[in-house]
């Protein structure tokens, strides 16, 4: 009888024994100010102005890249308005724009993989933005170990932003 009883009791605890392992893929995830951002809603594609656009958010928060192309490089943020990063807040009442751009902010996006054949875009990013409104309290943003991981990015040049 306890040989029964030693075989359930061992049975169980290895039936009992699993991981719940979540892949978090897609992903679009950074440090907002050192406080855990992850978006909801991301995609990526070319806008009909030819830049190739990478957005993510989250409610009425959306973090956005505008590059000039999906090539796997580093782009560098805060030398021209061609390669940015946008922060905005639509919230009624916490209405917020931070950007980079020709002398503002700071920061990369480096673009690790462009998949053409799944259509997906990964990479990394951090970035300083900038206040577009110059009389308000808070003057920058910063964003930190940002990734986005396997990015659906729309094909053609038909590319609708996500909106609130």
């Amino acid at each position: 009888m306890k040989k029964y009883f030693y075989f359930l009791v061992i049975l169980t605890v290895f039936a009992s024994c699993e991981e719940d392992i979540k892949f978090n893929n897609p992903a679009f995830q950074t440090l907002k100010d050192n406080t855990f951002w992850r978006a909801q809603v991301y995609k990526a594609g070319t806008e009909t102005n030819g830049f190739f656009i990478i957005e993510g958010s989250l409610g009425y928060e959306q973090i956005k890249f505008q590059l000039s192309e999906p090539a796997e490089e580093t782009f560098a943020l805060g030398i021209n308005d061609d390669i940015k990063a946008i922060y905005k807040n639509t919230y009624k009442g916490q209405e917020a724009e931070f950007s980079t751009g020709t002398g503002k902010g700071n920061g990369e996006v480096v673009v690790t993989e462009y998949n053409t054949v799944d259509n997906t875009i990964s990479g990394t990013f951090k970035f300083t933005a900038v206040n577009v409104s110059s009389d308000v309290e808070k003057q920058t943003m910063h964003f930190s170990e940002g990734v986005f991981y396997k990015i659906p990015v729309e094909p053609g040049g038909n590319f609708v932003p996500v909106s609130n």
